[in-house]
């Protein structure tokens, strides 16, 4: 039920504008539900799965339709996105966990996860509906900060993307800025949420820098939900 030749099923669905979700190879409600939709509108027996009938016409389709984009990332570039009213969700061993969550409750309910690994955390962000997920990690050789997004080869998080590149622009405000990288990535933690997800690596110990960069990702996210209100 996920693997790349779900990835590649979710594409060719998505390309005849059908909408999977995120193209993340896991066969989940809404990958089922698009591949109802095409069988529905092939005249095909509408079972959910990919059936062999199902399969002929998908490379039928396909062979005429090859420059095609996808219907999720066009759904991302109009701004359509389903709200979510759940919390923020905060995971991973890092002293920034603390002080983001105190910082981030002005904005939004938060539920911190200390020892959960990300199918877990992931499991339970989709079960409440998360507003957001931050993945926390401290490694002493990452050279300031890394802020990453969901991205495979096929497909990424346009969201996402605006959300990581925005705070390392805010970043900039901070007493001590640290370096900073933005970069795609196809990690457990982002690949199983459905919400907006950043996996953070940061090499900064210094309570201070920490507590500003709190600061700034609350104001962030603050300005987020309201753009989306």
């Amino acid at each position: 039920m996920r693997g790349d030749d779900v990835a590649e099923l979710q594409v060719r669905l998505a390309q005849f504008g059908f909408n999977p979700g995120r193209i993340d190879g896991i066969f989940g409600v809404l990958t089922e539900e698009a591949l109802n939709d095409f069988q529905r509108n092939c005249a095909l027996e509408v079972s959910g799965e990919l059936t062999r009938a199902t399969l002929v016409e998908l490379v039928r389709m396909t062979s005429t339709h090859t420059a095609r984009s996808l219907v999720t990332e066009a759904r991302e570039r109009a701004d359509f996105h389903d709200a979510r009213t759940g919390p923020l969700v905060i995971c991973g061993r890092s002293p920034l966990a603390p002080l983001l969550a105190r910082t981030c409750e002005r904005v939004l309910k938060v539920e911190v996860l200390d020892d959960e690994g990300p199918e877990a955390v992931a499991a339970f962000a989709n079960a409440n509906d998360a507003a957001f997920v931050l993945s926390l990690q401290t490694l002493k050789h990452v050279d300031g900060v890394h802020l990453h997004y969901w991205a495979s080869y096929r497909s990424h998080s346009r969201q996402g993307e605006q959300l990581a590149s925005q705070i390392a622009s805010a970043f900039s405000r901070v007493t001590d800025p640290a370096k900073v990288e933005v970069t795609g990535m196809a990690l457990p933690i982002l690949r199983e949420t459905k919400m907006i997800t950043l996996h953070v690596e940061l090499g900064i110990d210094k309570v201070e820098t920490l507590e500003e960069m709190a600061e700034v990702i609350s104001t962030v996210l603050d300005e987020v939900i309201h753009r989306q209100a």
